[in-house]
């Protein structure tokens, strides 16, 4: 696994944060021909009075184009059926990834810099062992056998035996008897405590997942906010827009991807 783990562990230098800002992103793709895979065209929302840890605050609002919900810790999630009305599914979903970014204020200027990444420390090495570790950041190695762990990477190796997720890319091996890939677009930026991070799953449809985190909660107390949205060709589009002050909000975004599925399916 040495030759196909060495690239990734040069990722490693690209997205040094603190390692609670880290991140899981799953994508599906676009209908394989047996009907799996396809998003259906709603004219209202469907908005149950609780979903995974979010609970329905008042009625549906706007015609049954949007519903708010409240999570744990002071979480937010509202959910929104969006007509595109002649634009594009792009420009659509800038909107909403300005409306976060205005959010973690923060974060924004942090990642608009664009400041360069700090350097990882020379790596420890024992024989056949090896470390790196810096903050968001902890490599080792030992023999045939590794763990990686950083923003918007995970790998773990076992012998013949690899699971490797980076964004929306899920990597599988066993027993050396070939890979399964499953790939996205993604993106991962970091600077200092702040990270981005967006994951779009290739196709006509639409499939997006976009998260903003930092270590320092906004004025009004966001560590982690973003989106989840999708929908067919033509729209319209289900976005689920997420705040969450806790730094590991994983279970709030879970539950808003579910509320997606719920009305337009995966």
């Amino acid at each position: 696994m040495r030759p196909f783990l060495l690239p990734l562990l040069l990722i490693a230098g690209l997205g040094a944060c603190d390692g609670e800002n880290s991140f899981r992103i799953t994508a599906s793709t676009s209908d394989d021909g047996t009907g799996k895979g396809v998003l259906r065209v709603i004219d209202a929302l469907q908005c149950p009075d609780a979903v995974g840890v979010l609970t329905r605050k008042g009625l549906a609002a706007n015609g049954g184009a949007s519903c708010v919900y409240g999570g744990p810790k002071g979480a937010e999630v509202i959910l929104h059926l969006v007509k595109l009305d002649g634009r594009s599914p792009d420009a659509v979903l800038k909107d909403f990834e300005a409306q976060m970014a205005a959010s973690l204020p923060q974060a924004d200027a942090r990642l608009k810099a664009d400041q360069p990444p700090a350097p990882l420390p020379a790596a420890t090495n024992g024989g056949d062992e090896a470390t790196v570790q810096a903050p968001g950041v902890d490599i080792r190695t030992k023999g045939d056998d590794a763990s990686v762990r950083l923003p918007g990477l995970s790998i773990d190796t076992r012998g013949d035996n690899a699971n490797v997720r980076i964004g929306g890319i899920n990597i599988q091996a066993k027993d050396g008897q070939g890979v399964r890939t499953e790939t996205s677009t993604v993106s991962v930026d970091s600077s200092g405590p702040s990270t981005r991070v967006r994951a779009r799953a290739p196709g006509a449809a639409t499939r997006m997942t976009y998260v903003v985190a930092d270590d320092q909660p906004s004025p009004a107390g966001w560590r982690r906010v973003g989106f989840e949205a999708r929908g067919p060709e033509g729209g319209p589009l289900v976005v689920a827009t997420i705040r969450s002050k806790d730094r590991n909000g994983d279970r709030v975004f879970d539950s808003a991807k579910d509320l997606v599925s719920l009305n337009v399916g995966d």
